[in-house]
Order: C-alpha cells, then sequence, then structure tokens
C-alpha cells in the first residue's frame, strides 16, 4: 500500500462572537463532563485526562496536543542528519492525545501475563472480546533484562504485540488507543520548536533525556528528566518507541502533507523514533529515524521466531496516542484488520 491519509482527528470551525477565552473554557468544562462520564479525569489544568484501567488501580495521563502544522525532517546542516530525514517538507496534523510517559511494565503486564480475573466484573460482551485477543506468549527471557520493572517503560516487545496491546486497551476501556503515527511522533517531540532537540542546543541534553553517557547501561524510570513544552516526558532517549508507519527511506519525497501514514505490510522495517538509553546524542534528535530489522531477533532460537517478543531490542518500547475524534466501531474494525491483517 501506498501513503494513506488517518483520518480520526479534530476539527475546529471559526467562531464568530466567542472569544478564545470563552471557547477554551467552554471546551474544557465540557471535556470534563465527558470524563465524568468515561473514568478520564482532566490533570494539571491542562485539556488532559488521566484514564483508569477498569477493575485495576492502574492509571495512566494523556495530554492533548492542538491541531497544527510543523516542519517535518531535518536541514542538510544539522549535525549527525542522515539521508532519509529529508528533504524537509511542511506537514499538518489533526488534534490528539499523547500518553505523557512512555508505557510502564506495570500496564504492559495487565495484557500478556493474561490477568483475565481481573476484568470478569465488566459486561459481558466487553469480556467476550477481551478473551477473543490473543495474548503474547511466554518470552525466551526476561524482555527487562533485569533492568527495572515497577515505574520503567516496557521494552522488547514487537510492533505486532505492541498493536494487539492497544486493541486489548482499547476493548477493556471503550476509549480507542493506537501507535502514534511518525508524522505525529516528531510532531510531538518538537513541542513547537525547529532546533534539532526540542530543547534546544545538545548542551542541555543531560537535563532532558537519558542517553549512553549518563544512563549508566540501564534504562530510566519514565519521567526522571524534565518534560518538553508540551509536558510529554522522555520524547529524547530512555527508550526508544514504535511508531505504526512502515519504514521506508525516501517517504518524504512522496509524503502526503496531510496526517501522512505509511501503512504497515511488512513485520520488517518499521519506524523507530526517539533513541534510547544506548544511543548517542545525534540519535535522539527530533528528526532521527530508525528502522528495525531481523538484527532485532537475532538472539532468539526459536523456529519460527516469536511474532511477540524480539530478543534483541530491550532499547525499544512504545508510548499511546488516542484521536480527539473518535472513529466509529467500523472504523476500528477496519484499523485493526490493517496494522493486525485480522
Amino acid at each position: 500500500m501506498g501513503t494513506n491519509n488517518f483520518k480520526n482527528g479534530f476539527k475546529f470551525k471559526a467562531l464568530t462572537g466567542v472569544s478564545k477565552r470563552a471557547f477554551f473554557l467552554l471546551f474544557f468544562q465540557a471535556a470534563f463532563l465527558v470524563a465524568q462520564e468515561t473514568g478520564k479525569v482532566p490533570i494539571d489544568g491542562q485539556i488532559s485526562y488521566s484514564q483508569q484501567i477498569p477493575a485495576t488501580e492502574h492509571s495512566f495521563d494523556m495530554v492533548l496536543l492542538p491541531k497544527g502544522e510543523f516542519s517535518m525532517g531535518s536541514p542538510e546542516s544539522e549535525v549527525g542528519r542522515k539521508d532519509n530525514e529529508g528533504p524537509k517538507h511542511t506537514v499538518g496534523v489533526d488534534s490528539f492525545y499523547m500518553a505523557r510517559y512512555e508505557l510502564t511494565w506495570e500496564l504492559f503486564e495487565l495484557f500478556f501475563k493474561q490477568n483475565k480475573e481481573l476484568f470478569v466484573k465488566l459486561d459481558e460482551e466487553r469480556v467476550v472480546k477481551i478473551d477473543a485477543i490473543s495474548r503474547p506468549s511466554p518470552p525466551y527471557e526476561d524482555p527487562s533484562y533485569g533492568m527495572g520493572k515497577e515505574g520503567f517503560p516496557a521494552v522488547s516487545m514487537s510492533a505486532y504485540s505492541a498493536l494487539v496491546f492497544c486493541k486489548w486497551l482499547s476493548t477493556v476501556t471503550g476509549s480507542f488507543y493506537r501507535l502514534p503515527t511518525e508524522a505525529e511522533w516528531e510532531y510531538a517531540a518538537r513541542a513547537g520548536s525547529s532546533s534539532p532537540y526540542s530543547f534546544g542546543d545538545v548542551d542541555a541534553i543531560d537535563a532532558h533525556a537519558v542517553y549512553y553517557e549518563n544512563a549508566g547501561g540501564t534504562y530510566a524510570k519514565v519521567g526522571s528528566k524534565n518534560p518538553n513544552a508540551w509536558g510529554l516526558y522522555d520524547m529524547h532517549g530512555n527508550v526508544a518507541e514504535w511508531t505504526l508507519d512502515e519504514y521506508r527511506e525516501e517517504t518524504y519525497a512522496t509524503a502526503e502533507n496531510k496526517n501522512p501514514w505509511i501503512v504497515p505490510t511488512v513485520i520488517h522495517p518499521r519506524v523507530i523514533r526517539g533513541g534510547s538509553w544506548d544511543d548517542d546524542p545525534t540519535a535522539l534528535r527530533s528528526a532521527a529515524r530508525r528502522e528495525s530489522n531481523l538484527k532485532l531477533q537475532k538472539r532468539d532460537p526459536q523456529i519460527p521466531k516469536s511474532f511477540w517478543w524480539f530478543t534483541d531490542s530491550n532499547f525499544v518500547g512504545f508510548r499511546l496516542v488516542s484521536p480527539v475524534k473518535q472513529p466509529s466501531k467500523k472504523e476500528q474494525q477496519i484499523f485493526w484488520q490493517t496494522v493486525l491483517d485480522e
């Protein structure tokens, strides 16, 4: 497939006779009323929410990112730039929510450890749907590599595993969650900036990112460094993050300029963004792109190799997004059929 538009966004219509201040007050009040009905609670004075996972004590925070345009890619003069980051081009994205933190083990293990007994009190239709979702087989070895689990980012899962988790989470909560497109990811990472890093010059990197020189050979708890201007933590470093896109070297030369999405048709290569605790600073730049490949599975002795776990990817995790305009049940069905080849 080629470049498609992911259309589940949010569009503001022009307003007359209402000040911006009044509009956003009304919008926030509406969001709060919706939150009361859905279990999503606004936080930090922003139009953001905390999603409670039913029947558990766990929740996660989502931040609203505004609709907008940005310059995607990097200039030829940027230190560390690779050819796959150009040409720079203007991209528009619709408004969406993004997780404040990278997904942690506490949440991912609710899924892969098959804790079905936690959810038996949900309505019967939802329980049936949850039970119908395949769960990961046990990993060949400790997927955290002993680097820590409580409060730490989940790693070593395949992009397929991350997407099935998103489907499971969508079913459990009743809200639609997925991976970010590559364009959404860079838009969020830049947070309105045009510099190589959202925080400006590389000299400030220690305050904002976990990377090779300050990591001590391990990932850190999520949120251990300063957030970007939009309140998102660890967009640079800690663990790299899966996106929704298939990787193509020359994507930017032919990409759509509105909500671009390269629909995945293969296991590899997929786009990985953000750099990790095991990377040098240039790999943490907002524009830096990395493709997945079979090397992420090289030590897996199983035949065939696991679809769920990549033995050599303890530096890759993921982060959730949710469109403001939630897709219909039919649209969700088509989406899961497309990304999971159902």
